[in-house]
């Protein structure tokens, strides 16, 4: 993993890796200015309509620290799933460097599943952490427990999507579903890895493009891992 984490970070100068970086961050900035200007007209209306005059300075305040708190939970989720749109050209990229003999064998992921996963793994965080909003706040008089709660779930989650990411290059439904179940434990530290580099500034902006890298190297290392068993 660790070994991952240096190669994705030693490519991210590459220029499709830049590209994927560039529009995912501009998709999710526009995602979020989006839903910035929804709220900012969603409380302009009900300002209006409980004080019955325009009051767009006041709506306009509760519109910024709506979105900003949006920001906050959502970051993760809308930026995965926008990366995962264009995960498909990251990994092209980190196969042509570091495992070309595959590439040769991929089947690029056409844009429409790209979405269709991209979606799903929003879905599902946003869902699983609403769940677990209660437990969150439960653990909170433990100090630690709810760190160590959202690390757990997420970790999971991303271990999953950022998996699937690659895996769907070269492998049917079938195919997948049994790699998911030989690699439960190794995706959930991938997916802790990747969760630990959304909590750290500067490098949280780049996590979801590091993530796809990472998990390229993650998938590939797992395929090794099984032929040398096969052939030992």
């Amino acid at each position: 993993m660790i070994r991952g984490f240096f190669l994705s970070l030693g490519q991210l100068g590459d220029p499709p890796v830049l590209r994927v970086f560039a529009k995912s961050m501009a998709v999710t900035l526009l995602v979020f200015a989006a839903l910035g200007l929804l709220m900012w007209l969603g409380a302009k209306a009900i300002f209006a309509a409980w004080l019955g005059s325009d009051q767009a300075g006041i709506a306009a305040a509760v519109a910024l620290f709506l979105t900003i708190l949006a920001v906050w939970i959502l970051f993760r989720a809308v930026a995965i799933a926008v990366v995962g749109i264009f995960a498909d050209d990251v990994v092209a990229a980190v196969e042509a460097r570091h495992y070309p003999a595959s590439l040769a064998t991929a089947r690029p992921v056409p844009f429409a599943r790209s979405l269709a996963m991209g979606l799903r793994s929003a879905f599902r965080v946003l869902l699983v952490n609403l769940l677990m909003v209660p437990v969150y706040i439960g653990l909170l008089v433990t100090g630690v427990g709810t760190a160590a709660a959202f690390f757990v779930v997420n970790g999971w989650l991303l271990g999953r999507d950022l998996g699937d990411m690659v895996a769907a290059r070269h492998m049917d439904a079938a195919a997948m579903r049994g790699w998911r179940a030989t690699t439960r434990a190794s995706r959930f530290v991938l997916g802790l890895a990747n969760t630990a580099l959304f909590v750290v500034p500067i490098l949280n902006i780049a996590a979801p493009v590091l993530g796809a890298a990472m998990a390229t190297h993650f998938y590939h290392g797992t395929r090794a891992a099984v032929r040398a068993r096969g052939t030992s």
